[in-house]
């Protein structure tokens, strides 16, 4: 089978190009590494690499032949960097998805898996956060992201492709690296590894769902392969964490002693997150099977091999 994943190159999507070729699949990948890294396809053998962008019309159809299944999850990624930059998310997150989308009903690809965010729902009102619960994003990237999910199931109304939006939580793992619009466990990772300090913004008793990125490959591949599926759908581990219990785990996993100093709460971060992703497991199996502690250990090691690949 003919796919194409767009970001391909990035922290989620790399992951994602090394089980659909495991599989068998005839992998295409297009990314311009503005987020994305070539190194994350290094050990990658059989995917075709195109150095590209999601707005590029002209390339998108040239790409699209043949092509049955999408699994979009190019964007310009965080809550910091849209506030930095608004103008850039809405540009690729909302006009490249329809450059996407419009390319595809061309060429009458069955269907398209939409990388989305849980940062579509703004302040939680209710937990566990389920699909129904209010939309009200506090930031460009989130309204970005709810935009995409909108534009992408009017396209399935309209055209009949097949849509589903995957409503990432926090998810972390291998090639996912720090930088200043990140994550806070690779920002934590990161900085344990460079002897800082870890900051915490606020008390630390906010918490979060964290779910590993092979539970997010999974996610997407069976969506993908679940005939006639449309819609939107929490991936999360359904499992509650405070960014102190973090820490410890952290410290737990790594065998170093942590250092942390509270800082003021960042604009635009949610106090509390956890999902219900009941949705999910009936719909298409969705099965998170990693714990956070494993998880943590693995990324833990691959972090530590990427910092000491970096220095050399």
């Amino acid at each position: 089978m003919k796919v194409l994943v767009t970001g391909g190159a990035g922290f989620i999507g790399s992951n994602l190009v090394k089980k659909l070729l495991m599989q068998g699949d005839e992998v295409f990948v297009l990314d311009n590494f503005l987020s994305g890294y070539k190194q994350n396809l290094s050990n990658v053998c059989g995917a075709r690499l195109v150095e590209g962008d999601i707005r590029n019309s002209d390339l998108l159809d040239k790409l699209m032949t043949n092509v049955e299944i999408i699994y979009h999850l190019a964007a310009s990624v965080g809550n910091k960097r849209s506030i930095d930059n608004p103008f850039l998310d809405a540009d690729i997150n909302v006009r490249g998805t329809l450059c996407l989308l419009e390319a595809a009903r061309k060429h009458r690809v069955k269907k398209i898996i939409v990388s989305s965010s849980a940062g579509i729902f703004g302040e939680l009102k209710t937990l566990p956060i389920r699909e129904e619960h209010p939309i009200e994003p506090r930031t460009p990237y989130a309204s970005s992201k709810l935009y995409a999910e909108k534009i992408a199931l009017s396209y399935a109304d309209l055209y009949g492709i097949e849509a589903v939006c995957l409503r990432y939580f926090n998810v972390y793992g291998p090639h996912q690296r720090f930088d200043a619009y990140g994550n806070v466990i690779p920002i934590f990772v990161f900085k344990m590894l460079r002897g800082e300090t870890l900051e915490i913004f606020g008390d630390g008793e906010q918490t979060r769902d964290f779910v590993n990125v092979h539970d997010v490959v999974q996610a997407n591949i069976k969506a993908a392969m679940t005939k006639g599926l449309c819609g939107s759908f929490n991936i999360a581990s359904g499992i509650q964490i405070t960014i102190n219990q973090l820490v410890h785990d952290l410290s737990v996993a790594s065998g170093m002693k942590l250092m942390t100093e509270h800082k003021e709460p960042r604009p635009g971060d949610v106090r509390d997150s956890l999902a219900d992703i009941t949705a999910a497991k009936k719909a298409f199996d969705f099965n998170p099977g990693i714990s956070l502690q494993q998880g943590l250990k693995e990324y833990f090691a691959w972090a530590k091999s990427a910092l000491e690949e970096a220095i050399a």
